[in-house]
């Protein structure tokens, strides 16, 4: 039991992916006006982009949501498995509104990114990616921790957070 920090993603990267398949739903939490947490249940997709994760979600534009991230960008995310293995992710979550990067999203979604995680888009959008409720968030994680739920070890690679805006 113990908690170890690491200098690059890549020396968790084997264990987020593991523990992201085997939970595939998390939760996102969000701040309110009031600084209340809010959450709510997501399945992001991932990737690792100059050796960093990176995050997508395909989401409709809720006014909540909204609001949230207009105030205050700073968003977790937080896997957990009955196996006691998790995954939080503190990031930077922001709107994406390029047509190409939507496109190329969407097709994570589709392609299952890591495999087992993802869904076919189609079921909630059904004009496909120009839907006009199609919305994307790029998630760009500042922290992320593993935790092994047999032994309780926990692993951490961080990158300096961005500023509070």
């Amino acid at each position: 039991m113990g908690t170890a920090r690491v200098r690059s993603f890549s020396e968790i990267e084997a264990a987020f992916v593991e523990y992201v398949q085997q939970t595939v739903y998390c939760t996102m939490v969000t701040v309110d006006r009031h600084n209340r947490p809010r959450a709510r249940v997501v399945q992001p997709v991932w990737e690792t982009v100059e050796e960093r994760p990176v995050g997508w979600l395909a989401v409709f534009r809720t006014p909540v949501k909204a609001a949230h991230l207009a105030r205050n960008p700073h968003t977790t995310y937080a896997y957990w498995h009955p196996r006691q293995d998790a995954v939080f992710v503190d990031s930077v979550s922001a709107w994406v509104h390029d047509r190409d990067t939507k496109l190329r999203a969407w097709e994570l979604y589709r392609r299952n990114s890591p495999p087992g995680v993802g869904y076919d888009p189609h079921l909630y959008w059904s004009a496909g990616p120009d839907s006009p409720d199609y919305h994307l968030l790029r998630i760009d994680p500042w922290r992320v921790q593993v935790l092994r739920g047999s032994d309780l070890s926990s692993r951490i690679w961080a990158a300096d957070p961005p500023p509070h805006p």
